[in-house]
């Protein structure tokens, strides 16, 4: 590909490929769309596309649960396009030219693409196709042929299309839930690969992957030749119910599951349910892993985004023994853990440590606990009472104090156990009653929560004096430990691709990320509405003078609402025009107000200023939801068949006659960044 100029300033898009309509494709965006919405882009002076993942997800619309980090996704494959296709006689071919237009029609007129019906209609004429073509793509799997050579230079899609056959017989249930083959060995998987009996099935995936990979590349260098760059997402996480966890088990900790720690906008932190990986593991194979994963974007993408890149400097893990939805007694990993040495120095003897360690619970609270929504004959409540006791808890000596049982690993452990349902969430809730988390024998973190837990509140002054100090202590090793693991991990990445690695380090950014990214040229990413001095009075916005040159600035992401809907529900406007400094905008967004917000922002000092391109469709009032709400991407925490359907409200073709837009968006791209005022003396 012709190599383009990655340090120049400029404007970009954001968005999903789904979400592109064209005259050609099938209710749903795909990869041959891409060229035509590059010219647009060209024509309104964009010069950068960034697209979210497009691995292929299966039955889960989320771009986030791929079932692989190779593969691409079904749903984006152009079937009018198939070699296999234009071979037919003109009688079959006509008969699948009506099919495509019939999925069409069926599809097209759809606000969101329904993706589960897509999905199905597309792989089920992809089945036709391969059906009338199988024994020559069989037949052309052997020997020297471009099919050949192709599976070859793709060794993944081997695993990949015996995971996929796997899970389809067993009716798309996790990997753990299988009968068979839940924890293979290579040579397992080489020999199901080679089973001439499977030898039709596992080629129909592989057929799907090339004809995809031809496709995609195709139009990955038509953007290229217009020099425009290309820009993948390649999300730090793996999902569990994936042929790369199944596969290489060895390189994640399956006991373990990745998520965010509390804040302001969740109490109980977030749990996403990804193992976490094995950094150890995957250094000993030099990280071939993730070598083969760059090398495989690196066909297609200029430039990647490098999700939750403080994954690479600590990940927030917590036991797949606890809910799903909580990730309160988690821990970082890496982390200077406190040791038992550690406490003892301190003056904390054996029992202090188990009292500050284990959740103690009285007698008193459990029966307070079950009598506090108790709806049933007064006389039973003892019975109940006793079941709690008898399946949860030990006693301590004679002490009116009890401990969980042995047998109790986790919260999930609790929500089997056939005891009263308000028993159950008091006794989850005691469960992260404890101020240190011993994760290991005689190694312990401080739990998230930790000072309003009973044991710390029943230290002495002097006690939480001392304690704070070690604490204090070990957040500093930890800073030390984050900046040697980041620059280590993320060095492999910069080292092991020619594409430009940029950074989505939002949320808690420990402050040696910014000096790694800086170190390694990696760029970071600055949302507008959270890009604020928090610790200050009135948590101001940062002025766009003021940002670092090698970011990414933009008003809005894939898992927040549109810039339309934030100003129109959710900002505080007197707040944020008194920033702009333009306090008479309407109060209404209308492409007045859209034009005067996104200029400003346009002159970030950030070299690349990248907004999702229903943002850019604002500039012109032809183009407007009659809800803000229907135009965002995701809504996070919730599970609808709206979240990730986003659709363009007009064809590529339609909205390029609209030529006042694309003059507007031609002028945000022409925008010089903002000069910081000369300060008086």
């Amino acid at each position: 590909m012709a190599k383009i100029n990655m340090n120049q300033r400029l404007i970009g898009t954001v968005i999903p490929v789904g979400a592109l309509r064209s005259k050609e494709n099938s209710g749903v965006g795909e990869f041959l769309d891409l060229p035509e919405f590059g010219e647009l882009c060209k024509n309104m002076g964009i010069k950068l596309i960034q697209l979210l993942p497009v691995n292929d997800t299966g039955y889960q619309d989320s771009p986030y649960f791929a079932l692989t980090a190779f593969a691409l996704h079904p749903l984006y494959l152009r079937i009018s396009e198939l070699p296999e296709l234009k071979a037919l006689d003109s009688g079959a071919a006509k008969d699948f030219e009506a099919k495509i237009a019939a999925i069409r029609g069926q599809f097209e007129d759809e606000k969101r693409f329904p993706y589960l019906k897509i999905l199905r209609a597309k792989i089920g004429l992809l089945r036709e196709i391969y059906s009338l073509s199988s024994k020559q793509i069989i037949e052309s799997a052997k020997g020297n042929s471009p099919f050949a050579a192709w599976i070859k230079a793709n060794a993944w899609v081997k695993e990949y299309a015996v995971f996929r056959r796997l899970k389809e017989i067993n009716e798309e249930k996790s990997w753990k839930d299988w009968t068979e083959h839940k924890t293979p060995v290579k040579s397992e998987i080489e020999a199901l690969w080679n089973d001439p009996k499977l030898q039709e099935v596992h080629l129909f995936w592989v057929w799907v992957q090339e004809a995809l990979d031809r496709q995609f590349s195709q139009a990955a260098k038509s953007l290229n030749d217009m020099g425009l760059i290309l820009k993948g997402d390649l999300p730090i996480l793996i999902n569990e119910d994936s042929c790369d966890v199944w596969a290489h088990p060895e390189i994640f900790n399956l006991e373990l599951s990745a998520g965010a720690p509390p804040d302001m906008y969740d109490a109980k932190g977030q749990n996403w349910g990804f193992p976490t990986f094995n950094w150890q593991a995957q250094e000993k194979d030099n990280f071939s892993w993730w070598k083969a994963r760059l090398k495989t974007a690196e066909k297609y993408y200029s430039a990647y985004r490098i999700d939750h890149v403080l994954g690479f400097f600590r990940i927030w893990s917590s036991s797949r023994n606890d809910v799903s939805s909580s990730s309160v007694l988690g821990r970082y990993i890496p982390y200077a853990s406190i040791s038992q040495k550690d406490l003892e120095k301190l003056g904390f003897d054996k029992d202090r440590i188990r009292w500050m360690s284990l959740p103690h619970l009285s007698t008193s609270e459990v029966w307070e606990a079950l009598k506090a929504d108790w709806h049933g004959p007064e006389e039973e409540l003892p019975h109940a009472a006793g079941r709690i006791f008898t399946l949860a808890l030990d006693r301590i000596g004679h002490e009116e104090l009890w401990l969980f049982k042995d047998s109790i690993k986790g919260s999930k452990d609790i929500e089997i156990l056939d005891i009263h349902p308000k028993a159950k969430e008091f006794l989850e809730k005691e469960w992260g009653n404890r101020l240190f988390l011993e994760y290991e024998e005689g190694n312990f973190v401080s739990t998230w929560f930790y000072m309003d837990t009973r044991a710390y509140n029943s230290l002495s002054v002097e006690e939480k004096e001392r304690l704070s100090e070690l604490l204090i202590k070990k957040q500093n090793e930890s800073e030390k430990i984050w900046e040697k693991e980041g620059k280590k991990l993320l060095s492999v990445l910069v080292s092991s691709s020619s594409m430009m690695p940029c950074a989505e380090d939002l949320g808690a950014v420990p402050l040696c990320v910014p000096k790694v990214l800086g170190e390694l040229g990696i760029k970071g990413l600055r949302v507008v509405r959270w890009f604020r001095e928090w610790d200050k009075i009135g948590q101001p916005y940062v002025p766009f003078e003021e940002y670092p040159e090698l970011t990414i600035c933009t008003p809005a992401v894939h898992d927040s609402s549109t810039l339309r809907e934030w100003w129109d529900r959710e900002v505080d406007q007197e707040h944020f025009t008194s920033f702009l400094g333009l306090p008479s905008l309407p109060r209404v967004y209308n492409p007045g107000t859209a034009k005067v917000i996104l200029f400003k922002i346009a002159g970030a000092v950030s070299r690349y200023r990248v907004f999702q391109f229903q943002d850019l469709l604002h500039l012109s009032n032809r183009w407007y939801s009659s809800d803000p709400a229907e135009e965002r991407v995701n809504v996070p925490g919730t599970l609808s068949e709206f979240n990730w359907t986003w659709r363009m409200p007009a064809s590529v073709e339609n909205i390029a006659k609209d030529e006042d837009l694309i003059k507007t968006i031609y002028e945000l791209a022409g925008i010089p960044a903002t000069k910081k005022k000369a300060e008086k003396g």
